[in-house]
């Protein structure tokens, strides 16, 4: 077959060889009507160079077209032999100082961390080796292919725009000179000729749809019947699959379906089969039929070979045209005009804007060649540039749409381009103030995420598998809004400040479908049947978390802008949850004498949501007017006055309860969907925009209104307003039997509660809360890291938030808190925290989790005793608030605040009589510590005409009113002093005692008084009373561990009494002597007795409760009960066998249970001994 087929190919081949480029184009210079010549040249050869036959022969295809089909165009634009006049073109031109060279897939490349304006800013491997940026701090990665080396380009770095190589470049440049100046006119006039015709036959014949005739001016006289049966490329089938299918189509060998298969992924398309239409058509219905069971069909396309020959010399073009403007920047300048000239169809007509449009339509290999085309002539050219961002962001939203319906991945999609235009600061402020771009983003966004609940929210509950993937591919429009906003305006114009704060309304429009999105109600009675869908809405948080940080950096760096920003998110507050009672009826609160009007909502009956994002931006905008001190300069241009605080407060309040109840384990049905949110609410990568603004919310509410009303507000939301405003109400509920576990969970819900008001005071290290600045917050961040143990860099970074160029901040600080512990031959090097930084571990840090907050405990209190120190861990000195959240500090000299603290103490000092524990305790003892602190920090810093208003001590000292007479705070600490159990507290109970008597005396001395001498003292007296101390304390903690013990003893004999009533009412009944022998007895038990005889008395059955391992619930063994069950693995055992070799002859009908006499084979059953109901089993 191959020996017929070559004379052909050489006749062909000869017809061709005898063209004569030179002569081709001299014919071309003196036609009239060049376009016409053209296309008939083409129409001509390109069929009898391409697609001759079933499989493809580059190299000949290459050397042919070059030979007849690119080389007339060369010699006609160049006007003599391009051998010669391409050295001449490269000669006149300037060299770029833009380096510009595309990245394969795989190749390295660097950006450096010191100076790029953000991580998109990459260098190829040469330029970054030429440059400053090997010696500063980089990053090293693999292209994925399509992007472009930016050196030269001084929008992308602070310093050291230029490599060696491209400095050269440099110094000649002048402003906007225009490269035309370097061709003669002839060349002008010739290249645009050749241009223009030639990308828009290429434009013509890629964006072709129809399959079996050609263009009329390009329709050849003589038609062959030769067809292709073209597969194209989609992400939906698997290889197997379509190998598969291709070896029934077309009736191939596996190795030729691979072969097939890789091309097809590669290049978008292939050919299949060639011959005639019905040969074709007939593989074309076979690879439908078998691919179109579960998803849409394989595309093939039945086409004819000239179409497709046309196709592949198209592609060649445009390839050509990359390279020839690679000689001259004037031939760059002249198809820039060319792509971007308006055709005669006016909007959307030029070349660039028909191929961007087509772009989902064509196949991966065409996509890939024109984006590299776009990329060495439109971005390289400056001008172009401009004009090209303007078009690209007029076709934004249908260039998105067109990407999200399509299936192919980004980087084979124009939509890609977005980070080459964005990401330049001038192009993206220019298309925010020109085009609007920011609201575009927004609002095409908004329109691909359609499915709603009845207020408006976003809906994700029941997406189907086509809505999830969209709701995937829209995420890169985030990505886009991240581009755009990634480098802050150093100058504002007024249309930007207009641009931006429309694109701003977008935003929060786009958060106010999220506020309140996916709310959960607690699960009561079963466990939850179906676990409901959160991935979605916190990959939607998780996306935004950097735009939302980045616009606040925006309305940070301009006045005007932060005051329209902050008046434009509260209105939107207010129509979020203007109503925000909900319809729920009004309640007064009253503790101390003060009274509080709220509403009646409990989080653990009614609907509660984590997304909160609109009042989380509130909280960032009103820290920024305390930072950039706008909140005094212009207090009349802000609504402070119409702000309601208790509506400021109430949801992110509701939102610390809910986590604080999941804690409590109140939400243990409502399955691991919740357990997850809770844990990426706190996480890394979500905190800083959301538990840590809900944080902040609430001191900004307590900053502004009556701190006893803010804390009842708070009890009436944790559930526990009862146990605080009835006097001897604990005692009562501990002395009434309640379930054990209310009691477990109120007590976690007050220890949680006590917990949120030391943040509350506590937390003030981000810039605008307290006076600090960044490298505090950072500083303070590692501190607690470290405090923990030592770590690893790696690990180090992990725990602390990244911003949006992926910085820490780490480095910066690190070198002040920490000494770097170099690896011994094996393991890693450590950080390891500064002795002097200890004094700044707070227990109680916000962002511990409760295996850290444990973990840090114990290393610092086993540090202290390495040291010979007390182990008590005293709150850290704080920094002081601002201005705008100074009265925070009042919540701890509180009415309420006072009651809360007394009540625990009281509890403690009567510690047998309520239910109360350790930790609450512990937490009360810091609370304490912070407000002395806070006091003597008042006292320290008083000016001569101030009064220090902050009373602490003086109310401490006081007993309580009349009716009670409860004694003092102080007093019970003194009694608690010298309590048996609470040794481990000791401790800090004296520091407490020992800064209160420092305190006081600085109240009473003059400011001048010698306080520090009484500190000293007592420091030598401590020092003395040591090692007795520490004796005395380990025999104390032995008894105190006897204790315990016998306390649980008796514990749970009570219970078990309580319990079994019947049972000891009956054995009461017995003689006493009988009774006694019993109990001398140690024979048995009583349980293993059973009397027989007339006067029988029934046996009681010990009841036996069981957990089900699979929803946590506590059921009772009974006949009447749901079925509990174990699994089990039942097998054959010949263990105890007696005839091993005998065979059972039919083994379905044999009975397992049947013990045969001789013995020969068992049913061996084993069990975990996990007890689970029997439906939650099976579901």
């Amino acid at each position: 077959m191959a020996s017929e087929l070559e004379p052909e190919v050489q006749a062909i081949d000869r017809s061709l060889l005898e063209c004569s480029a030179e002569e081709i184009a001299g014919k071309w210079l003196q036609a009239t009507d060049l376009t016409r010549e053209l296309y008939q040249h083409l129409a001509h050869y390109v069929p009898k160079i391409y697609c001759r036959g079933p499989n493809p022969f580059p190299q000949k295809e290459d050397m042919l077209a070059q030979h007849v089909l690119l080389g007339p165009m060369e010699w006609y634009l160049c006007g003599e032999d391009p051998a010669f006049g391409f050295p001449k073109l490269e000669q006149a031109n300037k060299p770029s100082h833009l380096c510009g060279r595309v990245f394969k897939v795989g190749e390295p490349t660097y950006s450096c961390r010191d100076c790029a304006v953000d991580p998109t800013c990459v260098l190829c491997m040469e330029c970054f080796l030429g440059s400053i940026h090997r010696d500063h701090r980089y990053r090293m990665t693999t292209s994925g292919g399509g992007g472009f080396c930016d050196c030269g380009d001084t929008e992308a770095w602070k310093e050291g725009p230029y490599c060696q190589k491209h400095e050269l470049n440099t110094s000649e440049i002048e402003e906007e000179e225009d490269p035309l100046v370097h061709l003669s006119e002839d060349v002008i006039a010739r290249t645009y000729n050749i241009f223009a015709i030639m990308f828009r036959y290429a434009v013509e014949i890629l964006t072709w749809e129809k399959e079996s005739e050609l263009p009329e001016d390009l329709a050849m006289v003589e038609k062959s019947d030769t067809y292709y049966c073209m597969l194209f490329n989609d992400e939906v089938h698997t290889y197997e699959q379509v190998i598969y299918t291709l070896q029934k189509a077309v009736n191939c060998t596996q190795k030729e379906a691979i072969g097939f298969a890789t091309t097809v992924d590669r290049d978008g398309r292939r050919s299949v089969r060639y011959g005639d239409f019905q040969y074709c058509e007939q593989a074309k219905s076979v690879i439908v039929r078998n691919t179109s069971r579960q998803t849409k069909p394989l595309k093939v396309q039945v086409m004819h070979s000239s179409i497709v020959a046309h196709q592949n010399f198209g592609l060649k073009l445009l390839s050509w045209l990359g390279s020839i403007i690679g000689y001259s920047d004037g031939l760059r300048r002249i198809l820039c005009q060319v792509g971007l000239q308006e055709g005669p169809d006016g909007e959307n007509s030029s070349l660039v804007d028909r191929l961007m449009l087509s772009d989902s339509k064509l196949w991966k290999g065409a996509r890939s060649v024109y984006h590299q085309l776009f990329m060495s002539s439109l971005l390289m050219d400056l001008k172009y540039k401009k004009l090209f961002a303007v078009r690209f962001a007029k076709n934004y939203e249908r260039l998105q749409s067109d990407y999200v319906t399509d299936d192919h991945d980004r980087e084979f999609s124009v939509a890609d381009l977005s980070v080459q235009i964005f990401t330049v600061p001038s192009l993206a402020r220019m298309l925010i103030t020109e085009e609007n771009l920011m609201s575009i983003i927004i609002k095409t966004f908004m329109d691909h995420l359609r499915h709603r609940d009845a207020q408006g929210r976003f809906q994700f509950e029941r997406y189907t598998a086509l809505q999830a993937f969209k709701f995937r591919r829209v995420q890169s429009l985030i990505l886009d809004l991240k581009y755009v906003l990634i480098s802050k305006p150093t100058e504002w114009s007024e249309e930007l400040r207009q641009k931006f704060l429309e694109g701003f309304d977008a935003f929060l429009e786009l958060l106010k479908c999220m506020q309140g999105m996916d709310p959960i109600t607690r699960q009561v009675g079963q466990h939850i049947e179906m676990e409901p869908e959160w991935e979605a809405a916190f990959t939607l948080q998780m996306k935004l978390t950097h735009v939302i940080s980045m616009m606040l950096d925006w309305c940070a760096s301009d006045e005007k802008v932060l005051i329209e920003a902050y008046k434009k998110c509260l209105a939107v507050l207010m129509q979020c949850h203007g109503g925000y009672t909900d319809g729920e009826q009004p309640i007064t609160l009253s503790i101390c004498g003060h009274s509080v009007e709220t509403i009646r909502y409990c989080v653990s009956q009614e609907k509660v949501s984590i997304h909160l994002p609109v009042s989380r931006l509130l909280a960032g905008l009103h820290v920024l007017l305390s930072k950039s001190e706008v909140a005094y300069k212009f207090p009349e241009l802000l609504p402070l006055s119409e702000l309601s605080p208790p509506m400021l407060i109430e949801h992110p309040l509701r939102c610390l309860v809910l986590c604080a109840q999941v804690h409590a384990g109140m939400w243990r049905r409502n399955g691991f969907s919740l357990v997850n949110q809770i844990y990426y609410y706190h996480n890394v990568k979500c905190r800083r925009e959301m538990f840590d603004k809900d944080v902040v919310m609430l001191q900004t509410g307590v900053s502004m209104m009556d701190p006893n009303h803010f804390l009842m507000i708070m009890l009436s939301r944790f559930e526990l307003y009862q146990i605080f405003s009835t006097p001897d109400y604990g005692k009562r509920f501990s002395s009434e039997i309640t379930h054990k576990d209310v009691v477990q969970q109120n007590n976690t819900l007050i220890e949680e509660m006590l917990y949120l008001i030391i943040m509350l005071v506590g937390e003030r290290f981000s810039p605008g809360v307290g006076q600090v600045n960044a490298t505090d917050e950072i500083k303070r961040e590692i501190i607690h890291q470290l405090s923990i143990k030592p770590m690893a860099h790696s690990e180090l970074v992990k725990s602390l938030p990244e911003d949006e160029n992926k910085e820490t901040g780490m480095e910066s600080v690190i070198e002040a808190v920490a000494h770097f512990k170099k690896p011994g031959l094996t393991g890693r090097g450590m950080y390891e925290l500064k002795p002097e930084c200890a004094k700044e571990f707070n227990l109680y840090f916000y962002h511990f989790s409760r295996a850290e907050q444990s973990k840090a405990e114990e290393a610092q209190r086993k540090l202290k005793r390495q040291n010979r120190e007390d182990t008590a861990l005293p709150p850290p000195v704080l920094p002081p608030f601002c201005p705008l959240f100074a009265s925070l500090v009042n919540i701890l000299q509180s009415d309420v605040m006072l009651c809360i603290m007394g009540t625990i103490l009281q509890w403690a000092v009567e510690h047998n009589g309520y239910a109360w524990s350790e930790s609450m305790l512990q937490r009360v003892l810091h609370l304490i510590g912070m407000a002395l602190q806070e006091e003597k920090q008042h006292l320290e810093n008083v000016t001569e005409e101030h009064v220090v208003t902050f009373t602490f001590t003086q109310k401490i000292s006081k007993p309580g009113e009349a009716p009670k007479n409860s004694p003092s705070i102080l007093a019970m600490l003194e009694t608690l002093q010298n309590a048996p159990y609470l040794e481990v507290h000791k401790d800090m109970i004296r520091w407490i005692l020992k800064t209160f008597n420092a305190v006081k005396k600085m109240r009473e001395s003059s400011p001048t008084s010698p306080v520090a001498e009484t500190e000293g003292t007592i420091m030598e007296e401590t020092s003395r009373d040591k090692d007795k101390a520490e004796r005395k304390r380990k025999a104390e903690i032995a008894r105190l561990r006897r204790e315990k013990i016998m306390a649980q003893m008796s514990e749970m004999q009570r219970h078990f009494i309580d319990e079994n009533k019947e049972l000891f009412q009956q054995t009461l009944e017995l003689d006493a002597s009988t009774s006694a022998v019993l109990d001398n007895s140690p024979v048995a038990s009583d349980m293993t007795l059973t009397a027989l005889g007339p006067a029988q008395t029934q046996v009681p059955e010990q009841r036996q409760f069981v957990t089900c391992i699979l929803c946590q619930e506590e059921q009772e063994v009974k006949v009447e009960s749901r079925a509990m069950v174990l699994a089990a693995f039942v097998q054959r055992s010949t263990v105890l066998s007696k005839n091993r070799s005998k065979f059972i002859q039919d083994p379905e009908k044999y009975d397992p249970l049947f013990m045969h006499p001789d013995l020969s084979c068992g049913t061996h059953t084993s069990s975990c001994g996990h007890i689970m109901h029997a439906h939650c089993w099976q579901s």
